[in-house]
């Protein structure tokens, strides 16, 4: 059994705006000390709606993976794509951006 990574309990976290399927998501994520991604935190439109429910969902299952050893790249590489290799749903698209190269 693979046991759950503790987060610190001051950890650095940003703020991710993007625009996904013509619905604007704001993700907050945090980091593990190393700087690796430990959790996900996103909301989408009008509290209660389904885009709302269903990105706070992504969130809570990617975070669970990620505090249990996945990385960003192992579930991007697993989530659903389109014929063009974009990302199919919004924690796809967001970890696309992470994974993106900054400069």
């Amino acid at each position: 059994m693979v046991t759950r990574r503790t987060l610190p309990n001051r950890r650095t976290h940003e703020v991710v705006e993007f625009d996904h399927g013509g619905v604007r998501f704001v993700a907050g994520v945090g980091r593990f000390l190393d700087g690796t991604v430990a959790e996900v935190f996103m909301s989408a439109g009008k509290p209660g709606c389904q885009a709302e429910n269903s990105a706070r969902d992504a969130g809570i299952l990617a975070s669970l993976a990620l505090q249990h050893g996945a990385t960003v790249d192992d579930l991007r590489h697993s989530l659903v794509r389109l014929n063009n290799g974009a990302a199919a749903g919004p924690i796809g698209a967001l970890f696309d951006l992470l994974e993106a190269p900054r400069g």
